[in-house]
């Protein structure tokens, strides 16, 4: 079976072929058409489409082309949510790459196996802290510790990923405020928490500020209101810092990671009964009344169906993160996922909602 990277780009490549086609004999011959009726020169629109292509072409190549890289030697970084999915493998990673990595696990305290396991590589180099986002002494207290450790070693803290995070699921009417406040207090409040806690560390550094937002940053879907407001949010508050901290030489960049459910284990059977048993049990009975079991069963065995979905590698996940850290010139944006996930963002953020409504909705 051919890699995920081999095909992502024969699929660009088979896109690239049908813009060419379609952008190089039938647009131009329908614009002609149209110039002619206006009066105005045909070949403007000929260049401006080859033009436009040209550009086009650049956006999907730039990511990939090397902008050189930051020296490895004395740099330490801050990465959050590791004792499992994409942190505990970001950390894991970077360690490898010859980093301090201090991985804040939100089970240490209680024995989690991540935090065991990255404990156990019994290296100077990897540090496992304590760190719950939404609680503002652990915060605290996590950074005092790292500012003893980098005072007792030459040791800057070049970055921090704020990877911690969590997700759900829910129409809006079945959705409580409590869940909306919760995803919210770990997803926006506990970036923006940490963030802040380091940041003069990273500022002297002039190093690197990395969050992990999603796709669902980009564009919103059905049953994802509550965590899609999150990572907008955690886009909109990287945006703001990306223009503070550039007085300062900081670089700030957003992942936004595609379907990696699986990979992640974030969404799994069990936890879609739990939740739609308290959905519904915990709706108001006018709400059950007009949308009825047989609806609200629909959508609940649409969310079984993620379950077995998405990428089962994260490794286009770590090598976004890794060149937002050590790149020389890191990209603002970077969105590791599926091409057809990527197709459908650039639809629902560049197009008009009426377009992207008749196709995905």
């Amino acid at each position: 079976m051919a890699s995920l990277p081999a095909l992502r780009a024969v699929l660009l490549v088979a896109l690239s072929v049908f813009l060419t086609v379609v952008l190089g004999f039938g647009l131009p011959a329908l614009l002609n058409a149209f110039m002619r009726m206006l009066g105005l020169p045909e070949t403007s629109v000929t260049e401006c489409i080859v033009a436009l292509y040209a550009v086009f072409v650049l956006y999907v190549a730039t990511p990939r082309i090397p902008r050189g890289l930051v020296e490895v030697k004395g740099k330490a970084v801050l990465i959050t949510g590791c004792d499992t999915g994409f942190g505990y493998a970001l950390a894991k990673h970077l360690h490898k790459l010859g980093f301090t990595v201090f991985a804040g696990c939100l089970l240490k305290d209680k024995g989690g196996d991540g935090a065991k396991e990255l404990e156990e590589l019994h290296s100077d180099r990897m540090k496992v802290v304590q760190l719950d986002v939404c609680n503002e002494e652990q915060v605290n207290k996590a950074v005092d510790h790292f500012r003893e450790i980098l005072g007792e070693s030459e040791a800057v803290l070049w970055a921090v990923v704020n990877n911690a995070g969590v997700s759900t699921f829910g129409e809006v009417e079945f959705t409580s405020m409590d869940t909306y406040k919760h995803v919210s207090e770990v997803n926006l409040w506990g970036t923006i928490r940490v963030t802040k806690a380091v940041l003069p560390l990273i500022r002297r550094a002039k190093g690197r500020v990395v969050n992990v937002a999603s796709m669902y940053g980009r564009m919103g879907n059905i049953m994802r209101s509550p965590y899609c407001i999150s990572k907008y949010a955690v886009e909109a508050f990287s945006d703001c810092l990306r223009y503070e901290m550039k007085a300062w030489g900081v670089k700030v960049s957003v992942i936004e990671p595609g379907n990696f459910i699986v990979a992640t284990g974030i969404l799994t059977r069990d936890i879609v009964a739990t939740t739609a048993n308290k959905l519904w049990s915990e709706a108001p009975s006018e709400v059950k009344e007009d949308y009825g079991k047989t609806h609200f069963e629909q959508n609940m065995a649409l969310m079984r169906s993620y379950c077995s979905s998405g990428q089962k590698d994260t490794v286009s996940v770590l090598d976004d993160i890794t060149d937002a850290i050590m790149s020389k010139r890191p990209h603002t944006r970077y969105s590791p996922m599926e091409p057809h996930w990527w197709i459908r963002m650039q639809v629902m953020t560049h197009l008009p909602g009426a377009i992207s409504d008749l196709l995905y909705f």
